[in-house]
């Protein structure tokens, strides 16, 4: 379901996102955009002053590309600064919560979300390393506590992973699976905890890969890119890697691993974690710098989400079959 297919009540119901950085303000994109009241709230006065006029920057974008089926003034009026955060949580249906990466500081704010908001309300996490074990064990509401880890940005990669702590309800899950995609994201449910979640776990092994291919000199940094993004990637953009051995063998998986495994298994038999050794990464800085200077980042991501965008607009249109 899309957000803009959202008609429901449950679209109209209040979600809390607390921590108004670059991830809060794109969690706010995502439900504002779906048709909730959203209210925003940051401890740091200066942070959320000036959340609105860059959600308003991104609304005019996502616009542009046909992302967005309200007028952008209406979506950003969905959107509420609340400085204070008992009236941010008062009758929401979700809180997402998106402050530091710290053990003490999630506990702290999860404390005050427990106590604040109706006891029926989801809370989530955006925490990318840390499970909700670690700072929800104390709650009296913990069994409505788990990780909704976004990838960045959410409103235009809507892939949401939610991550059980070993208490959380199931039932609670579903709510969340739910809420997600009523507003336009594709949540996947983790049976239990793991280091990383899903996307990490994923991105960690390609990684792996690619910075010891460049560490034994095999090839350049702008190769190694290359092989992704006009390789893999450009099946991966529409389906995922095990869709993608069941298509490149004439009778499907259990043909490919009959063909394949074997080499697979002789490929990946040598390989070890890479070290993460501080003149490999310097080396492949090097290589970037020469590509894009340290100042063009900021310009340069601002193409890459453009592009996104158009991606977007393309698999919002292009048929599943």
């Amino acid at each position: 379901m899309s957000a803009s297919q959202v008609t429901s009540d449950q679209s109209r119901q209040p979600v809390a996102v607390i921590g108004a950085g670059l991830i809060g303000r794109a969690w706010a994109i995502v439900f504002a955009r779906a048709g909730h009241p959203v209210r925003l709230h940051d401890a740091d006065a200066g942070t959320m002053a000036g959340s609105l006029a860059y959600i308003e920057e991104r609304l005019n974008e996502l616009a542009g590309f046909g992302l967005i089926n309200d007028p952008p003034a209406e979506v950003l009026s969905r959107i509420r600064c609340e400085p204070n955060l008992a009236d941010a949580l008062r009758d929401v249906v979700l809180v997402q919560e998106n402050i530091r990466e710290t053990v003490e500081a999630k506990t702290a704010i999860f404390a005050q979300l427990d106590a604040l908001t109706p006891p029926d309300a989801v809370l989530a996490s955006s925490t990318s390393w840390l499970p909700a074990s670690t700072f929800t064990s104390d709650l009296p509401g913990r069994a409505r506590c788990l990780v909704g880890h976004p990838t960045n940005p959410p409103y235009l990669v809507p892939l949401v992973e939610l991550c059980p702590a070993p208490w959380t309800d199931p039932k609670v899950m579903e709510r969340a699976h739910e809420l997600y995609a009523a507003a336009g994201q594709t949540p996947v449910s983790l049976s239990r905890e793991i280091p990383g979640f899903l996307l990490n776990r994923v991105q960690a092994a390609v990684l792996n890969e690619c910075f010891t291919l460049f560490e034994q000199g095999l090839a350049s940094a702008d190769d190694i890119d290359k092989v992704l993004k006009d390789g893999l990637a450009l099946r991966w953009s529409f389906m995922g890697p095990f869709e993608t051995i069941d298509l490149n063998a004439p009778a499907g998986v259990k043909d490919y691993a009959k063909r394949y495994g074997q080499q697979c298994r002789e490929t990946m038999v040598d390989v070890q974690p890479f070290s993460w050794a501080d003149d490999t990464v310097a080396r492949v800085d090097v290589e970037r710098r020469k590509q894009l200077d340290i100042a063009d980042i900021g310009t340069r991501s601002a193409w890459r989400d453009r592009r996104l965008m158009a991606l977007a607009a393309h698999k919002r249109t292009a048929p599943s079959a």
